[in-house]
């Protein structure tokens, strides 16, 4: 199995969280009308600045081995509880250049391939030791 990050997360006291991923340096908390002091986005909001990260890379790497120049790459991601209280996430995806059919048809393809789209998706096994 080889390994592809790891991040850890601290809290002393309150929903403020100290990450540290990669060397980085990151804060998560709870919006205070939920408790919390707003010093960081969500949880929810981590998992939609991954997967819309992932999104903007993967197409931009793509691109570039394909030299295309796609501009500007804005991504627009909402998570939203389904009438039976299921996730869904919906993911807008916007570029500065002019795209061919033919290029937005890869994309499309491509957009659904990209690696954290494809562990939310599948989903990952969590296992858990408390130590």
């Amino acid at each position: 199995m080889a390994l592809i990050a790891t991040t850890t997360v601290e809290s002393e006291n309150g929903y403020a969280q100290r990450i540290e991923s990669g060397g980085h340096a990151l804060t998560a908390d709870e919006p205070a009308e939920g408790g919390g002091t707003d010093t960081g986005p969500a949880p929810y909001g981590l998992l939609l600045a991954a997967l819309g990260a992932c999104t903007s890379i993967t197409l931009r790497m793509y691109a570039e081995r394909k030299g295309w120049a796609l501009g500007r790459i804005h991504v627009v991601l909402r998570l939203s509880k389904t009438h039976d209280g299921g996730d869904q996430i919906e993911r807008d995806v916007s570029f500065g250049a002019p795209l061919s059919e033919e290029q937005r048809a890869r994309i499309a393809d491509i957009v659904e391939k990209t690696p954290v789209t494809k562990t939310i998706k599948a989903g990952a096994p969590i296992r858990t030791r408390l130590l």
